[in-house]
């Protein structure tokens, strides 16, 4: 290909991607473009001309993580618990079904809007980090910069957070591309076609926003949307649990932190998730608790501004009968049911999978149809990050770290148990390392069913060969497995549309 075509490709490219973006986002313009800010006389563009326009590109990130649904949530909750053993896809089409039998690839649809998406809401916040020391009329205190930097950083970090688990090493942009003209269309190549940066590089980056944001981030309040301190402590405990950058001493500093800041677990499992009845019942299905002691971050739908995503996994309760005539994403396996049932766990079970009446049969009978019950609201909190999995992150710690500490992990275990009237771990497992980290696992799986956690879990300990290859044979629900699982599942293939888009992007090993 000519030079010249390259770039003009670059310029092509970008332009398809900001038109692409709105379009498949329902997102409103930008407050803030070249069209309306300008550009200075040097011809460096204007992102902010006053600190209201910083506010609202504040205010436009927390939009984000409540409005964009589709990867945040929906896609979530497809890869993390239909391509682990707790649950089916549930419905038909090649966009979902891959996910259950172990056979994506990277022309998978849902593979690519997540990496887009991703992409685009990160070159977001790192416009608005890159922008903050350049408001024009000077009306934004260094106080100021810093805190909505930090905001920007947790956002940041938390769409990298979930990009690196997912796809390992991904382009991870420090800065923001400028525009192309004719004097810089060659050193304009690598910021619009970037390279992938390496997996340990990304946390390490993930690693330097949230310290930064440690800083300087808002202080914990009774508001739990707000991305404060305690939210870049959370995250800062969840990475440190991963294999890259590793240092589970720091994962128990960071939880402790949150214990001496006051969060625990809410004394009932059903405040989480739980709603004050059905609309046709009466009631209003809005949340029994919100801000609870146990949220860190968590997104509220109020009436008005619904979740719409209850509908794709059930009936949604504010509504009864809304959209519940096509078969629904993320239905419960029967492996998981069976793993409540074993450990007589019956509250989170209740809480965690529904059965209905439906139109549809394709993995229980119709007349008795499991679904799942965390999302069974428009009015639901979506909650990001709460104590319950970081306690449990912390046990995993005490057990995996240099020097294991059973008995405090098992006490941890034993806490989180209590709440749903289950009994201490046995002496006999309090005893044993590989019993301590089964026991964990099971605990996060029924704690966290249908949270986004398990496949990630699973991956983090290196469980994904042992307990996928086994679950085809054990559940006869699944659909039949088309590949094995092995270290080359870890990773989702990257997107080949964002690769024949990019020659330096190299796909993952066995895609």
């Amino acid at each position: 290909m000519k030079t010249k075509n390259i770039f003009l490709s670059a310029v092509v490219v970008a332009a398809t991607v900001a038109v692409s973006s709105c379009s498949l986002d329902y997102d409103p313009i930008d407050t803030y473009s070249d069209v309306t800010q300008g550009v200075t006389e040097d011809e460096e563009e204007i992102v902010f001309s006053t600190k209201a326009d910083v506010i609202s590109a504040i205010d436009g990130l927390y939009t984000k993580i409540h409005d964009r649904q589709e990867h945040w949530y929906l896609d979530n909750r497809l890869i993390a618990e239909c391509h682990s053993d707790n649950a089916y896809v549930g419905t038909t089409g090649a966009e979902v079904v891959p996910y259950e039998d172990n056979s994506i690839e990277g022309s998978n649809s849902v593979v690519e809007r997540d990496w887009d998406r991703f992409l685009a809401d990160a070159a977001t916040a790192t416009k608005i980090i890159t922008n903050l020391d350049k408001v024009q009329d000077g009306s934004l205190s260094e106080s100021e910069q810093n805190r909505y930097r930090a905001e920007a950083e947790i956002f940041r970090a938390m769409i990298w957070f979930d990009m690196v688990r997912m796809w390992g090493d991904i382009p991870c942009i420090r800065t923001t591309a400028g525009n192309i003209t004719a004097e810089n269309v060659g050193e304009m190549y690598d910021a619009y076609f970037p390279e992938q940066m390496a997996e340990e590089e990304v946390y390490q980056n993930i690693e330097m926003d949230l310290l930064d944001a440690l800083q300087y981030a808002p202080d914990k309040t009774g508001d739990k949307t707000l991305f404060s301190k305690d939210v870049a402590r959370a995250l800062l405990a969840k990475v440190y649990a991963e294999k890259p950058i590793r240092d589970y001493s720091k994962t128990i500093k960071y939880v402790d932190e949150l214990i001496a800041n006051g969060y625990d677990l809410v004394d009932d499992y059903s405040l989480l998730y739980g709603i004050d009845g059905a609309a046709k019942d009466g009631y209003n299905a809005t949340p029994l608790a919100s801000n609870t002691v146990e949220s860190i971050l968590e997104v509220h739908y109020v009436v008005g501004s619904g979740n719409w995503a209850s509908w794709m996994f059930g009936r949604c309760l504010e509504n009864w009968d809304e959209s519940f005539t096509w078969a629904k994403w993320v239905t419960p396996s029967r492996d998981l049911c069976k793993a409540f049932t074993d450990a007589g766990d019956t509250k989170r079970y209740e809480e965690s999978v529904v059965w209905y009446e439906c139109a549809w049969s394709n993995y229980y009978p119709s007349d008795n149809y499991a679904f799942m019950y965390k999302c069974r609201s428009g009015y639901v909190n979506w909650i990001k990050y709460r104590m319950g999995d970081l306690l449990l992150l912390k046990a995993e710690a005490l057990i995996n770290g240099t020097t294991p500490d059973l008995e405090a992990a098992a006490t941890i275990i034993d806490k989180v148990r209590a709440r749903v009237g289950l009994a201490k771990l046995p002496s006999s497992t309090r005893s044993s390392k590989d019993a301590m980290l089964n026991a964990l696992l099971l605990e996060r799986r029924l704690e966290l069913a249908f949270e986004g956690e398990r496949w990630f879990d699973l991956v983090r300990l290196d469980k994904v060969e042992e307990v996928m290859n086994a679950v085809y044979a054990k559940d006869s629900g699944r659909l039949a497995q088309r590949n094995a699982f092995t270290q080359n599942s870890y990773r989702l293939p990257i997107p080949q549309a964002a690769i024949d888009q990019n020659d330096k992007l190299i796909q993952n090993p066995g895609y």
